[in-house]
């Protein structure tokens, strides 16, 4: 519980946003060890939405309500970020898992740090 709410408050980025930890859907595709990944809304994963190395990752297409996992290994952590090449980014986040679906609309990129 504790986790859970200091995740959510580090992902808030606006006024009523952010993201908290999802039940893992059966039907949804698995992300990779070692990556972090954006769901569509049907539960698959693209693999331009799969990413492993650390940096900034620009999105495209990624609108509406998405859920992000975390499957980094070592504590590693993820940011999003209002502006592409990591510009106005969220606190890290290092918990593991998948979080609630969150509006990616606003978002123009990851970022994966170790």
């Amino acid at each position: 519980m504790r986790k859970t709410a200091t995740i959510t408050a580090a992902l808030a980025l606006a006024a009523g946003g952010g993201l908290a930890m999802a039940p893992s859907a059966t039907a949804a595709t698995a992300c990779p060890s070692g990556a972090v990944c954006i769901r569509e809304t049907d539960g698959s994963i693209l693999s331009k939405n799969i990413f492993y190395s650390y940096g900034a990752h620009n999105l495209s297409n990624v609108t509406g309500y998405r859920v992000i996992v975390n499957s980094q290994t070592g504590g590693a952590g993820f940011q999003v970020c209002y502006e592409y090449n990591g510009g106005r980014c969220s606190s890290v986040v290092r918990g593991t898992g998948e979080y609630a679906p969150y509006d990616m609309t606003p978002i123009n990129s990851v970022v994966l740090v170790p």
